[in-house]
């Protein structure tokens, strides 16, 4: 079988589960790994590796337009701070943990090669999150919080993954040369974002009679605004963001409210098939990775990743409750009440939603790729160290986070949203 009909197979065997993981009421993400690992231990299946390059091109681009379209660019604006403190702050300070601990507990694992794989890790993925907990009523602030954050810790985590594989090139890390970097890739990609997203809309204006143009120019628009960016060695993540929310002002215009629908049509079945694909593809990927390890470290290369799991999970715990702190302090500091960085009550986190976006860091697919796009040769010539034991290890990390956490997610919202409402009626009745 060609990787086409592979391919062909596995979107017709995704929807199929998709649907029974419906009905038995199971969230599909974790059906659709399970049987990617099934599938992968087949015989007759030939090993399917994923290309980088083909993960950040044909899946990165429609997921993080669609994601950035739909959201209400108000409430990505009113939590921005919160959003930034996890997309921005949050991954460099998981890259360090992550880094500190796996130097310190795997042996042969150097600083470097600890920053390479804590930059791997430190990106999380909202589309598990989001689809495991569809069905669960989150509230609209923790949906926005969620996805915000996704759109932009990518960038946040490809900046720290490219100054680590520096590092284990040789290269002395400067703190203020890396900041200064991140600025630029982060402006840049703002700008391309910008001149591009104005540009389609010129376009689609001049085009608008013609609704197949509309829609064909709609769906070119995030994947040129990604190769363009990448090409101008700017943030292709940060470009389709914007493009997505400047595209979304559309939606605005009488002229192009017929068209919306279609479009949203359009835009539904493309992330549904990808988001899909995704899940089975990180299944699919384990059989692959055990080859290449020696049978003698498969346990303690899981055993490193539960803790790795574990350290993730209480980083976030730490930054997201921490954030919940700083938001009552500015809500109720006097200084702040008529300024512009007066906190709105709207803005603010309850427990149950700090809880809820503390256990909602799953890795995914974007930790996977950049895992398996690992360099396989130094620039020197020599292999690239520990290359298939850093791959091993963060596909199981990403494995356990979405089997793991989410599995447990949809009792944890229960739960708290339980406690919510008992506390809610306790005071109305009061």
């Amino acid at each position: 079988m060609d990787n086409y009909t592979i391919i062909l197979v596995l979107l017709g065997v995704m929807v199929m589960l998709t649907v029974v993981a419906d009905k038995i009421k199971i969230a599909s993400p974790i059906i659709l790994i399970i049987a990617g690992i099934g599938i992968g231990f087949l015989p007759s299946m030939p090993p399917l590796e994923i290309d980088p390059d083909i993960i950040f091109l044909l899946f990165l681009p429609p997921l993080l337009y669609d994601a950035a379209f739909n959201i209400q660019f108000k409430d990505f604006r009113e939590n921005l701070g919160t959003i930034s403190g996890l997309a921005i702050g949050l991954v460099f300070l998981t890259t360090a943990g992550v880094a500190v601990l796996t130097h310190y507990m795997i042996p042969g694992m150097t600083w470097p090669l600890a920053f390479v794989l804590g930059a791997i890790l430190a990106a999380t993925d909202a589309v598990a999150a989001i689809s495991i907990t569809k069905n669960l009523g989150l509230s609209k602030h923790t949906t926005t919080i969620l996805e915000g954050e996704s759109l932009i810790n990518d960038a946040s985590a490809l900046v720290a993954y490219r100054f680590a594989i520096a590092a284990v090139q040789g290269a002395v890390f400067i703190w203020w040369k890396a900041g200064l970097t991140f600025l630029l890739l982060m402006a840049g990609g703002f700008l391309v974002g910008f001149l591009l997203g104005r540009l389609l809309m010129l376009i689609l204006y001049y085009v608008r009679s013609s609704n197949m143009a509309v829609l064909s120019f709609m769906l070119m628009g995030p994947f040129t605004a990604y190769l363009v960016a990448e090409e101008l060695h700017v943030s292709g993540v940060i470009a389709v963001v914007l493009l997505g929310f400047i595209i979304a002002m559309l939606k605005r215009e009488k002229k192009f409210q017929p068209l919306m629908e279609p479009s949203k049509t359009m835009w539904e079945v493309i992330v549904y098939l990808l988001n899909g694909l995704i899940f089975i593809l990180i299944g699919l990927e384990f059989p692959v990775v055990i080859r290449n390890i020696d049978r003698a470290l498969f346990l303690p290369y899981i055993g490193y990743a539960f803790l790795i799991t574990i350290v993730t999970i209480l980083i976030r715990m730490i930054r997201v409750f921490g954030q919940r702190k700083r938001l009552e302090k500015g809500f109720h500091d006097p200084k702040l009440q008529n300024s512009r960085r007066a906190v709105r009550a709207s803005a603010l986190l309850s427990f149950q939603e700090s809880v809820i976006i503390s256990w909602s860091g799953m890795r995914g697919i974007v930790s996977l790729a950049i895992a398996i796009g690992l360099p396989k040769n130094l620039d020197d010539g020599s292999p690239f160290p520990m290359r298939d034991d850093i791959i091993f290890i963060a596909t199981v990390v990403v494995i356990i986070t979405i089997l793991g956490q989410g599995l447990i997610l949809p009792s944890i919202v229960k739960r708290v949203t339980k406690k919510e409402e008992a506390a809610t009626q306790k005071v109305i009745v009061s």
